[in-house]
């Protein structure tokens, strides 16, 4: 089941960025969308902007009731209120939550690097994958949340407990080579 839909031609201005990385600079983001649909699409539903740090893997979430773009750039503005370091650049996929005029131009503004992964291709944005499952999907599950009341506990979890276990307390490794 996928929730995503492809972008629009805005995909043209945002260049394809594979995961070959400056792990020296902080402040390069990759970011997702995970979706609490229950396996149920229809409708409106929550969904989590998952967000990490390529350099040092710092993780932050925020839930928003649907995936609408302009709900998607105020929970990336959310999270940079909470995050401890300038931002550089941000890398997403290809749905049209990320691949918009809201966020190009936010980004434009705000003097950010905005590229985007290869359709189809998830390993561009392993990072952000692997904190989907074990930010996510291990601490909130599969289940659908379609209320307001949901997302408000769901982010109290997010900017509070979660990310200062998940950022302080859990080591990051990272693969030196393979």
């Amino acid at each position: 089941l996928s929730t995503t839909k492809p972008g629009s031609l805005l995909k043209k201005q945002i260049p394809i960025k594979l995961t070959q990385w400056d792990t020296q600079k902080v402040g390069y983001q990759e970011v997702d969308l995970v979706s609490h649909c229950g396996g149920n699409a229809s409708g409106q539903f929550a969904h989590t902007i998952s967000l990490t740090e390529i350099s040092t893997g710092w993780w932050e979430g925020e839930g928003i009731m649907n995936k609408g773009q302009r709900q998607t750039l105020e929970g990336l503005k959310e999270i940079r209120k909470r995050t401890p370091f300038n931002w550089l650049g941000i890398d997403s996929d290809n749905g049209s939550e990320f691949i918009n005029y809201h966020l190009l131009k936010y980004t434009q503004d705000e003097d950010l690097e905005f590229s985007r992964s290869r359709p189809n291709h998830k390993n561009d944005n392993a990072y952000i994958e692997q904190k989907n499952w074990t930010h996510v999907r291990q601490v909130v599950g599969y289940a659908r949340y379609d209320t307001q009341q949901e997302v408000d506990a769901i982010n109290d979890l997010y900017r509070h407990e979660l990310r200062l276990y998940k950022n302080f307390f859990i080591p990051q490794m990272k693969l030196k080579s393979k």
